[in-house]
């Protein structure tokens, strides 16, 4: 069973794409003092083509969370695990509309453009079927509020399908983002402009 999920998410998380692993902090970024380091880590490495990894352990997502930095707005997905251990599948790209997994119904995402995440965790113990995170399909991400961020302007979560789930932020415009793994938590940047990337 495990070989076929892990085969059918390799399919879902493949296509063309770039993994980048920057170190960075996960938290919310203070005032002016930590602008100077947040604006350090946004100047290379970042495009809007497609990031993707299809290596993955397949560990339960646990929460949804997002932050504000000086250049970027953070979106950061925690799975259970162990800190620094089991890579996490991923792919990110933008689309043209969010398609659900499995329905294929058009799910309405507010913004200028829209990012298409990914993640070979699903939101339930695949050994149980007991949920780990309380997102419903169609729906706000539970406990996001998106107030006073200058690039992410909407969430909606897609669901869990074949082992994967699928999130859908809604951004200003086809900015420059990276994708990360740190530890157990996958990270998406998405740059407040096209200033200083390339």
């Amino acid at each position: 069973m495990r070989r076929l999920g892990t085969k059918v998410a390799a399919l879902l998380l493949a296509g063309a794409g770039l993994t980048l692993a920057v170190p960075g902090t996960l938290g919310t970024a203070s005032a002016a003092g930590s602008r100077t380091a947040a604006a350090a880590g946004c100047t290379a490495g970042w495009g809007s083509l497609p990031k993707v990894s299809t290596e993955t352990d397949y560990k339960p997502l646990r929460d949804i969370r997002t932050g504000r930095h000086a250049c970027y707005d953070r979106m950061v997905l925690d799975v259970l695990g162990p800190d620094a251990h089991g890579p996490i599948g991923y792919r990110v790209g933008y689309v043209e509309a969010m398609h659900q997994d499995g329905s294929g119904d058009v799910v309405p995402v507010g913004g200028g453009a829209i990012l298409d995440v990914r993640v070979a965790a699903p939101a339930y113990d695949p050994r149980t079927g007991q949920a780990t995170y309380d997102g419903r399909a169609r729906q706000p991400l539970p406990d996001v509020d998106l107030s006073g961020y200058r690039t992410f302007q909407d969430t909606r979560f897609g669901g869990s399908f074949e082992g994967v789930s699928q999130v859908a932020l809604g951004v200003r415009g086809r900015l420059p983002f990276r994708v990360f793994q740190w530890g157990n938590h996958l990270v998406v940047d998405v740059a407040h402009s096209w200033r200083g990337f390339r």
